[in-house]
């Protein structure tokens, strides 16, 4: 928790105090695609990849299904593409936890 220096005690919710909530980014390679279902049919809902900058995980696929725009539902990343996500801290299995989809690299 980050807390204001100068500022007096609230009770309930305040600007004053926030929760820090460290993120991550690595760089993973596409693998394949996993059609949406509901508001996404038809389009990309989810992609998994590889991660190829963390040794621990080559070995692990994660599923990504969130950080996309429509755009990117419609056109996503290639397979083979290599990705930007961002994470927060490992699951219990060494997945990524809560990975969400940043950018393609070019």
């Amino acid at each position: 928790m980050l807390h204001k220096a100068n500022a007096r005690y609230t009770a309930g919710r305040s600007n004053d105090v926030v929760k820090l909530k460290p993120r991550w980014d690595a760089e993973a390679k596409v693998i394949s695609h996993i059609l949406g279902k509901g508001k996404y049919q038809g389009q990309t809902g989810a992609i998994i990849v590889q991660a190829i900058s963390d040794k621990k995980l080559e070995k692990l696929q994660s599923k990504i299904g969130t950080g996309f725009n429509d755009k990117e539902r419609i056109n996503p990343p290639a397979i083979g593409a290599i990705i930007t996500y961002a994470y927060q801290g490992y699951t219990n299995k060494d997945t990524p936890r809560f990975a969400s989809y940043v950018k393609t690299q070019q």
